[in-house]
Parts: structure tokens; sequence; C-alpha cells
């Protein structure tokens, strides 16, 4: 995996999945309408704001609430590379990376970093540095098998290719090689 960059976007603590995504649009599947809403139940002038490539920075416990896989998939269509977080409910932690959305854990990441900092993400050894201060920390990295689903586009991605390598096909009436 290489190392994501880019531009610090900060939320508080205890976001939930209606704020990441709010429920009326769960149902879509529509990229474009995904990142239009993404965080519009927190603060619809914050995607005012974002670019393609932004690192969200988030408190504890984000993505609390319902296992609504549309969130995580909202804020990959609004373009955050990669989110890192004090802690993530269990499940939206899960979703991100089915979905092939790099997530880190980092203690006290909302006093490390600031809205509009660059900061760059060692993905393989869990690094994260703070490109205007120079401070490193160290996040939980991402184990090898997490990271070949990252790196794939999520786990249907990954399984296309595993399966794709492992077909082998025979003469009909005749056993597998």
């Amino acid at each position: 995996m290489t190392t994501i960059s880019g531009p610090v976007r900060k939320l508080g603590a205890n976001v939930s999945t209606d704020e990441i995504l709010p429920g009326r649009y769960m149902s879509t599947t529509d990229s474009a309408v995904l990142a239009a809403r993404a965080l519009e139940g927190l603060d619809p002038t914050l995607r005012e704001n974002l670019n393609p490539g932004d690192i969200l920075v988030t408190g504890t416990n984000f993505g609390t609430g319902s296992s609504r896989e549309a969130a995580p998939r909202a804020l990959q269509a609004a373009g955050f590379a990669a989110i890192v977080a004090e802690s993530f409910a269990r499940i939206f932690f899960r979703n991100c990376i089915n979905i092939g959305l790099p997530v880190f854990w980092l203690p006290d990441a909302r006093l490390m970093f600031h809205d509009d900092e660059i900061i760059e993400i060692d993905a393989t050894s869990g690094v994260i540095r703070n490109t205007r201060t120079g401070i490193e920390a160290q996040s939980q990295p991402l184990p090898d098998f997490i990271q070949a689903l990252v790196e794939h586009g999520g786990l249907i991605e990954y399984a296309k290719t595993r399966i794709g390598q492992s077909l082998v096909f025979s003469e009909p009436g005749q056993p597998p090689p």
C-alpha cells in the first residue's frame, strides 16, 4: 500500500451514520447523490470545502449508530482518501474496509492535526506525519489482509481477483488438474 497524503478535515466525536448520510438517502447507490449528501446531517456547509483526497480526522466512536454501508460509501464518493479517528464504531470500521476506504485508529488525533494541515499516512507501517509540524504518530497499522482488501478497492473486487486466480477449467468428464 502506498502513502496517503492530503489536507485534514476535522469532525467531532460520536458522529453517527445518520449525520454522515441522512437516512432518506440510504437507499441510493448513485455516487453523485451520495457525495452531494455526505455530512449533510452534520454540517451542510462542510461539503463546500471538501476536495478529492482530503483526509477526515475525527474523535471517538466515529460511525456510531446504524450499520449502513451507504454512510462510508458517501464519504468515499465525496472524495475522502482516508479516515483517521480516535476510535470507530466496529461495524462502521468494517464497512469502510469492505468498500476499500482506508481507516486508521489514532488516540488524540483531533489534538494532533488541524483543518487544512497536510498529513501523510504510511498505510503499511501506520505512521502518520503532519507535514507542517513534522510530528509523527503511530497508528495501528492495517494487517496485510486488510491492506489487500483496500488496495483492490474493497471486499468484492478482492474476491473477484481471488476467484479468478483460482478458477481452473478442465475438460468435461475429466478430474480437475
